[in-house]
């Protein structure tokens, strides 16, 4: 697809771009000519975007360059009729009637509702332009057509509870309980969820207990096995949702049973209502990309080139080393009383060196949790981006950073660290970098697909505001108050009210 082509999503048309589109899936790659799909591999769950190509007819074209030639006539005689009497269409006069041509011409190329900034045009001037390569993918996504639909009813859902808590043991029962009488699907657990003793004393799971299929993590594989994941709990359970999936993801449901729950927008009171429409197909859907975290180690370094396989589709298999992460991965100093000192490069250029307590490597998703918390700004989960935020940086001036998704981070001890440093991946994994190792970041091709209890806009806001409390305040007088006070014929001075104004704010 390298000619022109006109892009509709949701009945509005855009801009013309020159594009090569590639889609977002959770497993095999798949496409067809007029929908672009996203599939699970043997669960055939597809992801519609309503993303339609249908090729420019040359009078749209046309169209196109006359309205930007007719830009600035159409601004004038807009200006000049500002001010005019209403009339009829038919009866109005000629440079009128053409300004209301126009803009109903404009209404055919509106630009879509997005959360990602519109495409740049390839052309600069008239002789300067991008280069035109192949390898080159270009994603443009509406995040309020992003919606979940399954190519087959799902029939196999993994349910995941917060472990030590009595409180999610009732809600964990009723809901198991309803998935295996009233849809007939088959649950899986994890295995240290039966060896629960207050769990075995309640009387409705001992006569379900039998029914559900159980894994160990580290043992079983579940890939292609599970079709919907469920959480109970919170943030934690979606955190080991992902570490559980290092490839591809089922879409995941999270309920609100935790402390903070930022992660976790449905409540459980009507739990019935809100997953048999998800089962039905009506949900939108938040993809929150993961990092891929891989370890170089000195000694490894003579099999260097066997870290990355390759399959048949052509997609980059995880190496035996790496690690998917939703949140971010810390790099610290550990026990050590000195400050780190880690090489940061950018594509194999060398950026800068972090001397500190450490440094926190984040997705959209993570940069509400610790990397918040050490100073650096919230980006919404669909923006395409990395975050860099040191810990504690020794140098007032070393402000968080963020850089394309695209890009691949190195990080290093430097030669002159006094010590060694520490990685942690989403909490786990803690282990040891030493002088000549390296981890190396990037964004990967699986995120986790979780499912909206609104949609993107209006969850990701209100857990800011139940989670965070964010831009909470008490709200400033109006003028008409503090007008009041002065007409009220009372002694106050202006001093007083001046005062008055402060303890306010």
């Amino acid at each position: 697809m390298n000619s022109k082509y006109e892009y509709e999503w949701g009945g509005h048309s855009s801009q013309v771009l020159h594009m090569r589109m590639h889609c977002i899936y959770f497993g095999k790659r798949s496409s067809k000519r007029h929908l672009v799909v996203s599939r699970h591999r043997n669960n055939e769950v597809l992801v519609e975007s309503k993303l339609y190509l249908t090729k420019m007819r040359e009078e749209d074209l046309q169209l196109a360059r006359q309205m930007v030639a007719n830009s600035s006539v159409s601004s004038s005689l807009e200006e000049e009729n500002d001010g005019a009497t209403g009339t009829s269409p038919g009866n109005s006069p000629k440079p009128l009637r053409r300004v209301l041509d126009l803009s109903e011409r404009r209404k055919q190329f509106r630009r879509t509702r997005s959360l990602n900034a519109p495409s740049p045009v390839q052309q600069f001037g008239p002789c300067g332009r991008i280069m035109k390569n192949s390898a080159m993918v270009m994603q443009i996504q509406d995040p309020a057509s992003q919606r979940l639909t399954w190519y087959k009813p799902p029939l196999t859902v993994l349910v995941i509870k917060k472990v030590s808590d009595a409180s999610v043991l009732a809600p964990f029962v009723q809901l198991v309980d309803w998935l295996l009488q009233e849809k007939n699907m088959v649950v899986w657990v994890e295995s240290a969820v039966l060896e629960d003793a207050q769990l075995n004393e309640n009387v409705r799971f001992k006569v379900i207990r039998d029914k559900l299929v159980t894994f160990k993590d580290g043992r079983d594989d579940l890939t292609d096995r599970i079709d919907f994941i469920v959480c109970l709990g919170g943030d934690g359970t979606l955190l080991y949702a992902s570490l559980l999936f290092q490839q591809s993801v089922p879409p995941v449901m999270a309920f609100h049973l935790g402390s903070l729950g930022f992660l976790t927008p449905f409540r459980f009171d009507n739990f019935q209502e809100q997953l048999t429409s998800v089962l039905e197909g009506h949900a939108a859907l938040t993809l929150r990309s993961r990092l891929r975290c891989v370890m170089h180690r000195r000694s490894d370094r003579k099999h260097e080139e066997k870290t990355q396989e390759v399959d048949p589709d052509g997609d980059a298999r995880p190496a035996a080393n790496s690690i998917l992460v939703l949140n971010e991965v810390v790099i610290d100093r550990g026990p050590s009383p000195y400050l780190s000192n880690i090489d940061l490069f950018l594509d194999g250029k060398y950026i800068t060196s972090v001397q500190g307590d450490g440094l926190i490597v984040s997705t959209p998703t993570g940069s509400t949790a610790y990397a918040a918390a050490a100073g650096a700004s919230m980006i919404h989960p669909s923006v395409p981006a990395i975050m860099v935020t040191p810990i504690c940086p020794h140098s007032l001036s070393f402000r968080p950073i963020v850089v394309p998704a695209g890009v691949e981070l190195k990080i290093s001890v430097s030669p002159e660290s006094r010590n060694t440093s520490w990685v942690s991946f989403d909490g786990r994994n803690r282990q040891e970098l030493f002088h000549g190792d390296s981890l190396r970041v990037t964004t990967s091709i699986y995120p986790v697909p979780c499912i909206c209890a609104q949609d993107q806009i209006s969850d990701w806001f209100a857990s800011l505001a139940d989670g965070l409390h964010w831009n909470v305040r008490k709200r400033q007088k109006c003028l008409d108050e503090l007008s009041d006070l002065t007409a009220s014929g009372s002694e106050d001075t202006l001093d007083e009210i001046e005062n008055m104004k402060l303890y306010d704010v």
